[in-house]
């Protein structure tokens, strides 16, 4: 799939003289977050990047255009869109996406692959899609993608909908490594840590950058997932999370919710259940990955 891109001045300017780029999803902005939670915190996430010394790159569909660094007009445009009038955009959506000149948001699995053509190897996202509970024939494409895609994910691991333990048996069938940043479990999305090993802790960016480029060196195909626990001062405990997400998960069932309308659901009613906490949690570690990717992306620069 070879995408005809439009890159922001800016980011080809970057790319160009080889300057630290991070790549971010418009999924959370049309998808994930109200009005005007969505534009506040896509905008924060691209200053956490700045203040890490790398330059942001949100990207987009706008009338087909696969845009790569969106204005800050642009994210307005999508942060206030009508619900239903942007297109979720997977691997499967690009072309029909562009073909019928839609506006469209990018999933985790459309933007590495958007970010990897354009030449940016770091991506910063709040959770990646997987296996999703009690349906193990639901996988998401996020996951094929992370096996096929050399771009490196910086998240808080899986959506904590998900079921966390085949999620990640899939990506060890599909080669991913999995590094822990400063943690040596995986991170629960909404929880810090949970029982769930990893491939590896790293410590700093400067050493993950040295896998990064180690594998970029060896000519690894697949992406590499770094997951980034949640701020500690926004941490839910797991138990009161399950809780709320089981709840969600059966009024899904209940309403005949399924597919790619499961996550959205959910997660709405997960932050109805929390009392907004899930919501405040999504945020802070949305703005928090974003801070890491772009620490990462420097000490890459400067391998």
């Amino acid at each position: 799939m070879q995408l005809p891109l439009s890159i922001s001045a800016e980011i080809a300017a970057g790319l160009a003289a080889k300057q630290p780029v991070v790549a971010l999803e418009s999924t959370l902005i049309t998808h994930g977050l109200p009005f005007p939670l969505n534009l506040e915190t896509a905008l924060a996430m691209e200053s956490a990047a700045r203040a890490a010394g790398a330059i942001p790159a949100t990207i987009a569909l706008l009338g087909g255009d696969v845009t790569v660094g969106l204005s800050a007009a642009q994210l307005e445009r999508l942060a206030q869109a009508p619900a239903g009038s942007v297109r979720k955009c997977s691997r499967r959506d690009l072309p029909i996406c562009i073909a019928r000149r839609q506006d469209g948001a990018t999933t985790v699995a459309a933007t590495m692959i958007i970010a990897e053509q354009a030449g940016i190897k770091i991506f910063a996202t709040g959770g990646i899609g997987g296996v999703h509970r009690g349906q193990p024939q639901d996988v998401s494409a996020d996951l094929t993608e992370l096996g096929q895609t050399p771009v490196a994910v910086v998240c808080s691991g899986a959506k904590a909908i998900l079921d966390l333990p085949l999620t990640l048996e899939v990506l060890e069938t599909n080669g991913v490594p999995v590094l822990g940043y400063q943690t040596d479990s995986l991170p629960a999305f909404y929880s810090a840590t949970s029982d769930l090993p990893i491939d590896e802790r790293v410590d700093s960016p400067a050493e993950a950058a040295a896998i990064l480029k180690t594998a970029a060196a060896i000519g690894a195909r697949q992406g590499t997932l770094i997951a980034v626990p949640v701020p500690a001062a926004h941490e839910l405990p797991a138990a009161r999370v399950d809780g709320a997400i089981a709840k969600a998960t059966r009024e899904a069932e209940a309403a005949g919710i399924a597919g790619k309308d499961i996550t959205p659901f959910v997660l709405a009613r997960v932050s109805a259940l929390t009392g907004g906490a899930s919501m405040a949690a999504n945020i802070e570690l949305l703005i928090n990955n974003a801070r890491v990717a772009g620490e990462i992306a420097l000490a890459l620069s400067q391998l």
